[in-house]
């Protein structure tokens, strides 16, 4: 029974094993379908310009479409009261040539059924609605930071134009210009503004829009409340601009300073190059559509570019590390487990292996207990030297006796009981016993020819 019992354990284990590799291969499948999760190491940010109520939509609005047909049929270039967008109209005359080319300019935040009166307009080369520049089926875009600051700090779409008619009239693309110049403030204008950073940490100069710097946003952008803030309006196009971040910087060293130009920010301080190069690539690689139509105020664009802040800085590229993931075990565990499958494979097939050969052994001696498979294999192998001399009247009792033993051997290879196999082994015994004396040979009578074999 102790036998039998440990076979049926075996063939448990056996099916547990195999069970847990089918386990084993189904996660390791479904562990291969790929995901994307960009989330900045998880940052409490959401980089967004809200739309609908968020103040993206200005109080402008433009003639009927056929006022405005006709007013593009009687100039080349028709600038509807709010519009904001300029150009070196020098250079666009260059890419025009002899062509004849009618561009006509909105102001920014209309809304759809303005725009689309717009769009209806007949015989327009270019329409520039706000800082967006569009003609036939192209739309002309800044694609680095030269680019946007020119449109967004100076409202200068001068590339864009350019760019786009000539595009349109199917010529070599001019190459870009920068042509925004710069200029130190004067020391009147760097007292006023140093004074109020001073006083409250943030100066709004006539023109811009910015009512206060977002707290939440700012919070998260700048935990140690140390930064700065500058905002703006949108400067003069041709016209140098005072920068204010160096300037700035060397009287509030180690301070981040944001200096907002329209709906152009600049970084200052803390890693600046590296760091306003990124953050500013990211915000306006993404935004730069919607500020380029709409009429945002600084507010908004100040709240999405300081959201974006955030998230550059879990990234852990710069100041802040990356904050803690919790381990995923299954990612760790992936790694072994074609492992595991393979060693559950071998283990089923191997006490597969064991239950198909159980009971014959390395040489081919049956395996089982001790007594009893001894006196089976030395019978069966008296059966088989006596078989070599038998006659007729000997045969029967050695049929019967062979007939015994492989029913012993079965018993033995099924855990039965050992009085049974005992009692089958006895009856083959006495057939093999009645067997020698029929062939005369007293060697072969099982009690001695077992004395001589196990002794």
């Amino acid at each position: 029974m102790t036998e039998r019992s440990t076979r049926h354990r075996l063939e448990q284990v056996r099916w547990v094993f195999l069970g847990v590799a089918v386990l084993v291969l189904v996660v390791f499948l479904l562990a291969q379908r790929q995901s994307v999760d960009v989330s900045y190491g998880r940052s409490p940010a959401s980089a967004a310009v809200p739309e609908g109520s968020a103040g993206e939509l200005s109080d402008a609005t433009v003639p009927s479409t056929a006022e405005m047909t006709a007013m593009v049929a009687a100039a080349p270039v028709v600038r509807l009261p709010g519009s904001v967008a300029y150009w070196d109209e020098q250079r666009v005359r260059e890419v025009i040539d002899d062509r004849d080319v009618r561009i006509i300019v909105a102001p920014p935040g209309l809304d759809k059924a303005e725009r689309e009166r717009v769009w209806d307009v007949e015989d327009v080369t270019v329409r520039v609605l706000g800082l967006e520049v569009s003609g036939g089926l192209y739309q002309a875009s800044a694609d680095d930071l030269t680019g946007w600051r020119a449109q967004f700090a100076t409202g200068d779409v001068t590339n864009l134009l350019v760019t786009l008619i000539a595009t349109l009239g199917k010529e070599p693309t001019p190459p870009d210009t920068d042509a925004l110049r710069w200029r130190d403030p004067d020391a009147a204008e760097l007292a006023e503004v140093t004074a109020d950073l001073r006083a409250t940490g943030l100066h709004v100069a006539q023109g811009a829009t910015l009512s206060a710097v977002p707290d939440r946003t700012a919070a998260t952008a700048f935990p140690d409340g140390d930064a700065l803030y500058v905002a703006l309006p949108r400067q003069r196009q041709g016209e140098p601009v005072a920068r204010y971040g160096p300037a700035l910087t060397g009287i509030f060293p180690d301070r981040p300073i944001v200096v907002l130009y329209g709906a152009w920010i600049e970084y200052h301080g803390p890693h600046g190059e590296e760091f306003a190069e990124v953050t500013g690539a990211s915000f306006y690689g993404q935004f730069a559509d919607r500020l380029s139509r709409y009429d945002y105020p600084q507010n908004n664009v100040l709240s999405a570019y300081l959201a974006r802040v955030t998230d550059v800085r879990y990234t852990g590229l710069f100041d802040r590390p990356l904050p803690y993931r919790p381990v995923d075990p299954l990612r760790v565990a992936l790694p072994a487990l074609p492992w595991l499958f393979a060693g559950c494979v071998v283990v089923f097939l191997a006490l597969s292996a064991r239950s198909l050969w159980r009971g014959v052994g390395r040489a081919g001696t049956v395996v089982g207990r001790p007594g009893t498979t001894a006196r089976l294999a030395g019978l069966t192998a008296l059966a088989v030297e006596m078989s070599l001399l038998t006659d007729r009247r000997s045969d029967p009792g050695l049929t019967r006796g062979v007939t015994k033993l492989q029913a012993a051997r079965s018993a033995l290879d099924e855990g039965l009981p050992d009085q049974h196999v005992h009692a089958l082994l006895a009856d083959a015994e006495a057939e093999l016993d009645d067997t020698a004396r029929a062939m005369g040979v007293a060697g072969y009578r099982p009690a001695l020819y077992l004395r001589e074999r196990l002794a």
